[in-house]
C-alpha cells in the first residue's frame, strides 16, 4: 500500500502593501492584485464575475470583478494600501477606483499607464500631381 501523505495548511503571511493594475478594455475589465515585488495575489475580470457579452463592458461589471478581487487580497493577506495603476480607455477605469475606494483599502497612489504613441502610425503617402 501506498503511503498517504498529509498535505500541511499553507500559512499566508500578511501583506499590508500592495499593488492594483486595472486593465480596462471596451469588452472587458481585468483587475490583478500583486505584493510590491509583483507577486500575483489575486485577480478578476468581468468575465470571471459572470457577466457575457456586451455586458461585460460595462461601469457595473468592472464594480463588480474588482471588489470580488481586492475582498480576497484583503481577506487573505490582510492587506490595508494599494497603489493603483490604471491601464486603458474601457467604461471600468472610474468604476474600479471607486469600488476601491468603497471596499476600504488606502489608495496611495493613481496612476494612468496607457501606453500613447511617441510617433504614431506611418504617414500617408506622398500625393501625386
Amino acid at each position: 500500500m501506498a503511503k498517504q501523505i498529509k498535505a500541511k495548511a499553507k500559512t499566508k503571511e500578511p501583506v499590508p502593501y500592495g499593488k492594483v493594475f486595472v486593465t480596462a478594455t471596451f469588452n472587458n475589465t481585468l483587475i490583478t492584485v500583486t505584493d510590491d515585488q509583483g507577486n500575483a495575489l489575486s485577480w478578476g475580470s468581468s468575465g470571471r464575475a459572470g457577466f457575457k457579452g456586451t455586458r461585460k463592458a460595462t461601469p457595473y461589471a468592472a464594480t463588480t470583478a474588482v471588489e470580488s478581487a481586492i475582498r480576497k487580497a484583503r481577506d487573505e493577506f490582510s492587506m490595508k494600501s494599494v497603489d493603483v495603476f490604471i491601464k486603458g480607455p474601457g467604461p471600468g477605469r472610474d468604476a474600479a477606483l471607486r469600488a476601491i475606494k468603497g471596499i476600504g483599502l488606502r489608495m496611495n497612489m493613481i496612476a494612468d499607464v496607457t501606453p500613447m504613441p511617441y510617433n504614431g502610425p506611418r504617414a500617408k503617402k506622398k500625393r501625386r500631381a
